[in-house]
């Protein structure tokens, strides 16, 4: 039944295409030819590859250009996905994977040099750990824009292929493999969106969860120094913040030995021996080492590309842009708990952040008593600590110069608003709860609306959002996307509650211990 679905969706898609004018951008490397959707007025290139297959002596490094391609290559089907690892209740059904998979997506509403469209670079969350580019349909950003900007949706490196740490991977490779592919896809942009009818100067980098703690990688990379820039603007959708440690830390370098022990390395050049490992052994290593309760491979404070932790950046106002949407759900953790079982709250605290003590954990416990159950503590504990608070701190680095939203559509679980600006996507069986036409064209036109004008009341079609209010540290409001008992749209700007306030004053307190 999948496979007719597909071949069904196939036959619509190229029933729509206009044969007369089947487009092809030079890029120089290699020719890719794309696919115009004559219905949409969108052409689609799929499966561009933006570098080097960072296999034998190019895994564990920095991402390579590509080389020549001769002849016209068909840029028709979604790119293979990178190695899969696991990551508990988010883990989708993943196939057709490779280590050879820096490809990318773009998706044009014009294919006019002279049309300098305004352009969205979608990057994929799930713990760094999973997610694939032909998740995300960036047509739908294109069609959520009016046609008025380009997308680009692109994959990087996962797990311990994107994300081993260790003093050997310092002195014999790249740490954070998988940011730096992300950000040679953004040079890659600069160099060649033009072609696709988009503006290099005018790219908003966007992502949820672990692509929002993505997003906020790029924003602080390179000291916030990078030159030239890549982006002008950022959104950051669920920003997941995960304890960053140092790259010789003792549990990176843990996580190191525990991939090298499982491979069957031996000996001093250890790194050596992981890039003889077959890609497929390897995949099976990390699929083994990466854990549902604890991430493993994870972004790392490396001294060059990523010089500090990120509330520590952000404090000290060394980032790339200075233009900020942010949003988050309302039960960010209720996804990552099973509420018919109880929980030690002051544990679950020490599970997410190794380093905090018994003190610092049994204050935090004790912060989200009044939730109820042990399992609704444990939910909001690890939603504020996690996601919303870290998006907090963030905004604080662009006090009057960004906006925030909340999505509240019950249960507002993490990841449950992201088919309203991706309708097709079904992964992590998210699905859409409030199916209000005028809601979801109001939430999901805000973003690029944002993306196109810098401003979300700068709208591209009337819709019944109001007028959005820039936040500050002086002015912590929020725009809330809710509904009525009787299912009507509730949209309005609200101020934040003293008692999240007051939470996030402690987490920021204990970020030394957080690694945050």
């Amino acid at each position: 039944m999948v496979a007719l679905s597909a071949f069904h969706a196939a036959l619509l898609l190229f029933s729509s295409v206009n044969a007369a004018s089947v487009p092809v951008v030079d890029l120089g490397y290699a020719k890719y030819q794309g696919v115009v959707d004559s219905k949409l007025k969108i052409t689609a290139f799929r499966g561009i590859r933006y570098a080097a297959p960072p296999t034998g002596s190019l895994r564990f490094r920095a991402p390579a250009a590509p080389s020549s391609t001769p002849g016209v290559q068909q840029a028709f089907n979604d790119p293979p996905q990178c190695y899969q690892g696991n990551s508990g209740p988010l883990t989708p059904v993943a196939n057709n994977q490779t280590e050879d998979c820096l490809f990318l997506n773009v998706y044009t509403p014009s294919l006019n040099p002279a049309s300098r469209l305004p352009t969205i670079v979608w990057i994929y969350g799930g713990g760094y750990t999973i997610g694939f580019a032909g998740e995300y349909n960036g047509a739908e950003l294109v069609q959520d824009s009016n046609n008025q900007a380009v997308s680009v949706v692109i994959n990087y490196r996962l797990g311990l292929f994107g994300f081993l740490g260790g003093q050997q991977v310092k002195e014999g490779g790249s740490l954070n493999a998988g940011l730096l592919d992300q950000e040679f896809a953004l040079k890659w942009v600069r160099a060649n969106i033009h072609k696709f009818g988009g503006d290099p100067n005018k790219v908003t980098i966007w992502g949820e969860s672990a692509g929002a703690g993505s997003v906020v990688q790029q924003v602080i990379a390179n000291g916030g120094k990078t030159n030239p820039p890549l982006f002008r603007a950022a959104i950051s959708s669920s920003f997941y913040n995960p304890p960053q440690y140092q790259y010789n830390h003792s549990i990176p370098e843990t996580w190191f030995n525990e991939a090298v022990t499982q491979a069957g390395c031996t000996g001093t050049a250890a790194l050596d021996c992981l890039r003889a490992v077959d890609g497929a052994t390897l995949a099976k290593v990390n699929r083994n080492i990466t854990n549902p309760n604890f991430e493993t491979f994870l972004p790392v404070v490396d001294g060059s590309f990523i010089r500090q932790v990120p509330s520590a950046a952000l404090a000290q106002g060394r980032v790339n842009v200075h233009t900020l949407l942010a949003v988050t759900n309302a039960d960010e953790g209720g996804l990552f708990i099973d509420p018919t079982q109880e929980y030690d709250v002051a544990a679950s605290a020490r599970n997410l952040f190794p380093l905090l003590g018994v003190k610092e954990s049994n204050a935090a416990a004790a912060l989200y008593a009044s939730e109820g159950s042990s399992a609704a503590q444990a939910a909001a504990l690890r939603g504020d600590a996690v996601f919303k608070c870290p998006t907090h701190t963030l905004l604080g680095a662009f006090s009057g110069h960004s906006y925030k939203a909340n999505y509240a559509i019950p249960p507002a679980y993490h990841a449950q608003d992201l088919i309203n600006y991706f309708p097709s996507f079904t992964d992590f069986g998210v699905t859409l709860i409030f199916n209000n036409t005028a809601f979801v064209n109001a939430f999901a036109q805000s973003f690029t609306s944002f993306a196109v004008n810098l401003d979300p009341n700068v709208k591209l079609s009337p819709t019944i959002t109001p007028v959005w209010k820039k936040w500050s540290r002086s002015f912590e409001t929020e725009m809330v996307f809710n509904k009525t008992e009787n299912d009507k749209p509730a949209i309005a700007s609200a101020n934040l509650s003293s008692t999240f306030l007051e939470r996030c004053e402690f987490w920021y307190g204990v970020r030394h211990l957080t690694v945050q």
